[in-house]
């Protein structure tokens, strides 16, 4: 190697500071570019949920419930400053396509993720949030799993569980006269997971448990499984089905004329959208109520005249659970003063906010969300069926304790 001179040494030296110090600078500026950016940061919410399959018409309410609340946020300059995004894809109703569709949401940078139907796609998810620096809120998924033995520091439940549901059936199924009852519901977890409680609990009153029938999800002829629930001689039955297949069993049972024989209960039955499709046909049946538009509190009343005002027609159910599950979402945003999915997850235990139902808490023991629920019928309306609340649950009766199984 040849020796440099003195005089190319001193420049090359000055050379090597020159580099340093814009390095230095250039580093610096992006540093103070990502402290102004932080500011801004885009909240993006992926929404993996049933676009295709028996729960199309639910995914079609979670995704207009997110929508509203994401324009209603942004025309309000964001959430904490933080501009709102959303992005959906297809579960096509089933765990390994509701997995796909999450983990491309979530890697593409959506990995605040929220809207699946199917609580088994709503279990999928929980042993991938980490690996996807991701962080999940339900919405409609009722499974007691999710905040039982599945249950997931990044994983958190917005909506009722099965459990909640069964807690408010638990009165009004000791008073009934009834003492032999069918159940149906759909083959999944959430559809064997709801026949399996109420079972315990007609079980535990007294109640004679005749026959369960399990069809699978898109069945459209119900014949043949209501034929077994009628030829059961059970004078109630319990139905847990939903999206298409609660129309179609609903209409048929109409027609075979179970319904107008039996005392029926639908869990997650008595619903706007069912009853407006299925009509006169579901008068007569019971149901739990998750959210109604007639709820009386500030929010609710507000977010229903928004939404009356730009959609013509008041939210449905699921559309307010929805949207319920969103505002505890931009809550704990606005607490973290963050959309990192780790931040938001790390604030909502013992969160409390102003929701639609009125301030409401998640629990840190098993990150639910504390709701009252309500009991309804299906009565005779302009020629349908609207739904009548006959008696309202705070959390302290409609919300059982924490399952030891979950540990978080």
């Amino acid at each position: 190697m040849l020796k440099k001179s003195p005089k190319e040494e001193k420049t090359m030296l000055k050379n090597r500071r020159t580099i340093l110090t814009s390095g230095i600078a250039f580093a610096l500026a992006l540093t103070l570019a990502g402290g102004a950016m932080a500011e801004g940061d885009v909240l993006k919410i992926g929404v993996p949920t049933s676009r295709t399959g028996p729960y199309t018409i639910l995914g079609d309410q979670v995704v207009r419930a997110i929508e509203f609340a994401v324009e209603e946020a942004n025309a309000k300059g964001g959430i904490a400053g933080h501009p709102v995004e959303m992005k959906v894809g297809d579960t096509e109703g089933n765990p390994d396509a509701g997995r796909r569709a999450a983990e491309k949401l979530a890697l593409s940078g959506y990995n605040v993720l929220t809207g699946p139907i199917s609580s088994a796609v709503g279990l999928a998810l929980a042993s991938q949030l980490d690996r996807w620096d991701a962080m999940y809120v339900s919405v409609v998924n009722k499974s007691p799993k999710l905040t039982g033995d599945s249950c997931h520091p990044r994983m958190f439940r917005a909506n009722h569980s099965d459990g909640m549901d069964i807690a408010i059936v638990r009165p009004w199924l000791s008073e009934q006269a009834e003492a032999d009852w069918s159940i149906i519901g759909a083959d999944y977890v959430w559809g064997r997971g709801s026949a399996e409680a109420f079972n315990e609990v007609a079980t535990e009153l007294g109640k004679n448990i005749k026959v369960e029938v399990f069809p699978p999800l898109g069945t459209t002829d119900f014949a043949p499984y209501i034929t077994q629930l009628r030829d059961s001689g059970a004078e109630g039955i319990w139905v847990a089905l939903s999206g298409a297949d609660a129309i179609n069993f609903a209409k048929q049972a109409k027609q075979f004329g179970l319904t107008d024989r039996v005392t029926m209960f639908g869990h997650n039955f008595v619903v706007d959208q069912t009853l407006a499709t299925i009509g006169a046909d579901g008068v007569g049946i019971w149901g739990n109520v998750n959210y109604t538009a007639t709820i009386d509190t500030p929010e609710n009343k507000a977010f229903v005249e928004a939404w009356t005002a730009k959609y013509g027609a008041p939210p449905s159910n699921y559309e307010g659970e929805t949207y319920a599950g969103i505002q505890t979402i931009f809550g704990a945003v606005e607490q973290a003063g963050s959309v990192a999915p780790s931040d938001i997850a790390a604030a909502l235990p013992g969160l409390t906010i102003d929701s639609v139902f009125g301030k409401v808490t998640m629990r840190a023991e098993d990150h639910q969300l504390l709701l009252p629920n309500y009991l309804g019928l299906a009565v005779a309306k302009d020629g349908g069926a609207a739904i009548e609340v006959v008696q309202s649950y705070g959390p302290d009766v409609a919300v059982p304790a924490a399952d030891p199984a979950c540990k978080l």
